[in-house]
């Protein structure tokens, strides 16, 4: 009896544990696929009245950079605004000077960037432009991004999420395979959803919105994962996000051990509540309303970040492998085994589809060795809950000089 009942405790944990493993899989898949590359970017009936919205906490070493990239894509009929949120710094005087508007916030009680770009959409009310894109103050915009993100919000109606990717500056084994991981993450799977037809997640930067769309999403607060819980919204309104490729935000991880962790840490404990919260939601609406896309946000949304899903992968192996030996049934031992040799190659083909020109082969043998520097991570989320304290990301010297 006892054995039979920890058979099926065993197969029962496998088979949960395959769902979010197959979902991965199969966008992995659908994104190295050959062909199908996107339809041109559309033609809109008129110009186009543009504002890039950017929320800064003490960026005064990134924003010059980023503003840099924004500017020259603007035209005279456009505007940068950057809300100066509780800066102690020179944020401000530096937008200022390189020819954005400005819009001040101080209010110490409430902090984050859900407060930031709720503040910077009320500033832009009083005139309000066809397209607000919002970009982070520590990235930069690829050229002709600007555009091309407003005019494909403008033609669907929808929520755009440009390419968002992320390189080290100087390659160190974890920086590489963190960079991988956010690869899969922003790029690999955010294609394969959007070449089977299916809506995507926002990221936090690169996003476009419709004025009247934008104006829908409910504020955010101090929630870390606003962009995924914004995007999560618009969705349940009718305007689900798409990716696209035709436009491209590109940042730096930061290269300091503890500077790295801290930003990990947001990142991941804003998706691990987002996942406990509201992949449930999602699922339950698609399932409900018969929405396909809803169903996909919220089954996407059950796959956990690369290297947690790594770890109970590992870690459900290890245990179905004991169990197995101990004459138990070796069904769930394969169902794992197959999942964990499902995700490495899907992985593997990603990083040979995407990530070879800019992510060395010598550093996939790092890849246990990210997982461990992971764990604590996780570990801290389970012990104390989210990390909820939204600051900028420090930048070395060369970061906050950048060449002219």
């Amino acid at each position: 009896m006892l054995s039979s009942i920890l058979d099926l405790v065993l197969l029962t944990a496998a088979l949960v544990l395959a769902v979010p493993c197959t979902v991965f899989v199969l966008e992995c898949l659908l994104a190295v696929l050959p062909g199908g590359g996107e339809p041109p970017v559309p033609v809109v009936d008129r110009p186009l009245r543009k504002a890039v919205l950017i929320p800064a906490h003490n960026e005064q070493s990134g924003l010059g950079a980023t503003l840099q990239t924004v500017m020259p894509q603007l035209g005279a009929d456009d505007w940068c605004l950057v809300v100066a949120d509780n800066c102690t710094d020179g944020t401000a005087a530096l937008a200022r000077s390189m020819g954005a508007r400005v819009a001040l916030r101080t209010n110490p009680d409430e902090r984050g960037k859900g407060y930031a770009l709720a503040f910077g959409l009320d500033a832009l009310a009083a005139d309000p432009p066809d397209v607000v894109i919002v970009v982070d103050a520590d990235i930069e915009v690829r050229a002709g991004s600007v555009d091309a993100l407003a005019r494909l919000t403008y033609a669907h109606g929808r929520p755009v999420q440009a390419d968002n990717v992320v390189s080290p500056e100087d390659p160190t084994p974890i920086s590489v395979i963190s960079a991988l991981a956010f690869l899969v993450r922003n790029r690999v799977r955010a294609r394969g959803l959007a070449r089977a037809g299916l809506p995507c997640h926002l990221t936090g930067t690169g996003m476009a919105f419709t004025w009247d769309v934008v104006r829908k999403a409910p504020p955010t607060g101090a929630y870390l994962a606003e962009d995924l819980l914004m995007g999560l919204e618009l969705a349940l309104l009718g305007h689900p996000p798409m990716y696209t490729n035709h436009a491209g935000v590109h940042s730096l991880l930061p290269d300091k051990g503890d500077v790295a962790r801290k930003e990990r840490t947001r990142w991941e404990h804003g998706q691990l509540t987002t996942v406990r919260g509201q992949a449930p939601r999602m699922i339950m609406a698609g399932v409900t309303r018969m929405d396909v896309g809803l169903l996909a946000l919220g089954l996407d949304l059950c796959v956990p970040p690369l290297a947690l899903l790594v770890s109970l992968l590992c870690a459900a192996w290890a245990v179905c492998g004991i169990f197995a030996l101990l004459d138990f049934s070796a069904l769930p031992l394969a169902i794992v085994t197959a999942s964990l040799g499902g995700v490495g190659t899907a992985v593997l083909l990603a990083w040979l589809r995407f990530g070879r020109a800019t992510l060395p082969a010598k550093y996939i043998v790092a890849i246990p060795l990210y997982v461990f520097w992971k764990l604590p991570v996780y570990i801290t989320y389970l012990v104390r809950g989210r990390e909820k304290n939204w600051e900028p990301t420090e930048r070395t010297a060369k970061d906050a000089e950048p060449e002219e």
